[in-house]
């Protein structure tokens, strides 16, 4: 039910950072009207039906872990946290494709991390001391490039930290913002295994925290316009004072807000002076319409091969390639056909090509990089009733569904508090 308070919150796409904002509005029982630009809410994390296949996929494969507090938190509250499935404990399995050598990493749940001084858990060829370098990471003042900071090489690199880190920050960990990986390593690696256990959507990220998410809305009493993009903004005494939206124009009053919850280039468009992320790197997803055997694991880290990260689903094997730029101008049919020679080595399974799907996103992420970080904006912006939310702004995270989760949080507190400066 809407409050009875003045003013209306707009919020400007339905990306997860978007649908953040609006279901933290709508539980506090604001009014509240998101406008989405395209057919599909959910952005880079919708689920949708792929004709030419006919297997259910997801926009990119997204992992969540155990850490993710306010992403879990959001799937709780929308009523959707059953549907993310993952092991009991803290555990990565890996393959070498150079060498064929499998192993698991196993982390404990504790901060103090045991792990480190068994040889079963820890990286195949690597003591305790060689992990003391990630102590001057954790303890880095300002930003500087990973390879400034630590060793890029050796076996606790390319069979560890550089797996992990290329799929948090999808920027080669070499050039990536250490502070990005510093925030990312303290609120897992260092937290314990509590938070590093890995949860995948068995049934699509769309049916764990966009349809629930948009159930939810509605339920609340949400007006959500699809088709309905925002052209441009009109700007009076320090202020937005109204929305050019395909389906009309709206005049704000004094107690509306906006939440701009669109991507970085987007938002720089409508915004003179906006300071945002320019560079952006891609990633190609392949799905492939194939029953895993049972013995091949949710989720697999595969060391000197093509493919990254191989996961298993019910009826579909799924593939991520991050920083994947150099792979755009290749033929679908080709990078299709190389993708599946990975997972045949790692899976056994036939090596006849199945039905499959390419995935190609040429801006999924801002570069990772200390330059590209620096330029994130904060939520807050030089006109008092415009928030930014998203993913590329200033969460302390890389461009993960948990920093999208964040700013749409943090988007929507602003909101409220204008409300109440303006009541």
């Amino acid at each position: 039910m809407a409050s009875s308070d003045r003013g209306t919150v707009h919020v400007i796409g339905a990306g997860l950072a978007g649908l953040a904002a609006a279901v933290r509005l709508a539980e506090a029982g604001r009014r509240v009207v998101v406008h989405e630009a395209t057919l599909q809410p959910g952005g880079r994390c919708r689920s949708y039906l792929d004709q030419a296949t006919g297997m259910l996929i997801d926009n990119g494969t997204h992992l969540t872990l155990s850490g993710n507090y306010s992403l879990l938190s959001f799937a709780q509250t929308i009523g959707s946290a059953d549907e993310l499935d993952g092991p009991e404990a803290a555990e990565f399995q890996f393959v070498d494709l150079a060498s064929n050598e499998r192993w698991t990493l196993r982390f404990n749940d504790g901060r103090f991390p045991w792990w480190l001084f068994d040889s079963e858990r820890r990286v195949p060829q690597t003591g305790v001391v060689d992990y003391l370098p990630l102590a001057r990471l954790m303890w880095l003042t300002g930003d500087r490039p990973i390879a400034d900071v630590m060793n890029c090489s050796g076996p606790l690199y390319e069979r560890m930290l550089r797996p992990l880190l290329l799929a948090a920050l999808n920027t080669d960990p070499r050039e990536g913002s250490a502070r990005l990986a510093q925030g990312l390593i303290r609120e897992t690696l260092a937290a314990g295994g509590i938070a590093c256990r890995p949860l995948l959507a068995r049934r699509g990220i769309g049916n764990v925290f966009v349809e629930p998410a948009m159930r939810y809305l509605q339920k609340h009493g949400v007006s959500i316009v699809l088709q309905d993009e925002l052209r441009a903004l009109t700007f009076a005494d320090g202020r937005i004072s109204g929305l050019d939206l395909t389906k009309g124009s709206v005049a704000l009053s004094a107690e509306d807000g906006v939440v701009l919850a669109v991507p970085s280039y987007a938002a720089a468009a409508l915004l003179p002076g906006l300071r945002t992320p320019t560079d952006f790197r891609g990633i190609v997803n392949a799905h492939f319409k194939v029953e895993p055997p049972a013995h091949v694991p949710p989720m697999l880290g595969i060391v000197n091969g093509l493919c990254e990260w191989v996961f298993a689903h019910p009826g579909r094997i799924s593939v991520t390639i991050s920083d994947a730029g150099r792979l755009f101008k290749r033929p679908r049919a080709e990078l299709a056909a190389e993708i599946w020679r990975d997972v045949v080595r790692v899976t056994g399974l036939s090596e006849t090509l199945p039905p499959w799907q390419i995935v190609r996103e040429r801006r999924a992420t801002f570069a990772a990089t200390p330059e590209q970080n620096a330029r994130r904006p904060d939520a807050r912006t030089a006109w008092r009733n415009l928030i930014l939310a998203g993913d590329w702004t200033a969460t302390g995270l890389p461009s993960t569904m948990e920093g999208a989760v964040r700013s749409g949080n943090r988007a929507a507190d602003l909101a409220l508090g204008l409300l109440r400066a303006a009541a």
